[in-house]
């Protein structure tokens, strides 16, 4: 038998520290989706963790993630976690079974346009900035509540839960929190929360997907 790859080997243990955390947090383990962030990765080093029974992965980028997807997609989840824009809804909605980075009307409306015309339905998170940071997307929390209702009762759609991505420099742990007691208030039942660094403090926090890039596949080029 040849030796396991260093991402497989790699993949392996996250699998392991997601299943001791969500014990430690008294929860089931098949209860937390591990994502694995394949984004910019190369076919080498996904391959392996594809092998060793990964079904579930995220891309940043719609049309990366057809040219690597778009003929070995079969019985896998795919799930874009990066910002998407208005002109690549219609591949988006076409190739992804996820789309986590809902966080505008204009967006919401393009989504439910495409939905009617494709009569093809991804599963929906908002996207939360819980730390108002310029630089990135999301809804701030202030304003998601009413963002969620205008998902729901002026476009149709039934986002499944809230995602977000905490400042590098804080601790995540509040942020974790903010983000569950948003969806709690608005009957989300799913958060998309926790990365390499973070991941088991987020499913102490309730997340219910990690996405995970570095831990599993090592720092990208």
């Amino acid at each position: 038998m040849s030796a396991p790859s260093s991402e497989s080997a790699a993949y392996a243990d996250v699998v392991a520290r997601i299943a001791r955390a969500a014990q430690a947090a008294r929860r089931d383990p098949s209860d937390v989706t591990l994502v694995a962030v394949s984004k910019q990765q190369p076919w080498e080093a996904v391959a392996p963790v594809l092998a060793a029974g990964q079904r579930v992965f995220g891309e940043n980028r719609v049309q990366e993630a057809m040219t690597r997807w778009e003929r070995r997609s079969e019985g896998l989840e795919l799930r874009l976690i990066g910002p998407l824009q208005t002109n690549k809804a219609r591949e988006a909605v076409a190739f992804f079974d996820v789309i986590e980075t809902l966080d505008r009307e204009k967006l919401a409306r393009v989504l439910a346009e495409e939905v009617q015309r494709q009569g093809r339905r991804p599963r929906l998170y908002v996207q939360v900035n819980t730390g108002e940071e310029p630089q990135k997307a999301g809804v701030v929390p202030t304003e998601t509540d009413a963002f969620v209702a205008a998902c729901r009762t002026t476009y149709g759609l039934e986002p499944e839960g809230l995602m977000c991505i905490p400042p590098a420099d804080e601790p995540p742990g509040p942020h974790f929190a903010l983000l569950r007691e948003i969806a709690r208030r608005n009957g989300l039942a799913k958060l998309s929360m926790g990365m390499s660094a973070d991941f088991e403090t987020a499913i102490r926090f309730g997340a219910t997907s990690v996405r995970v890039g570095s831990a599993v596949f090592g720092a990208r080029d």
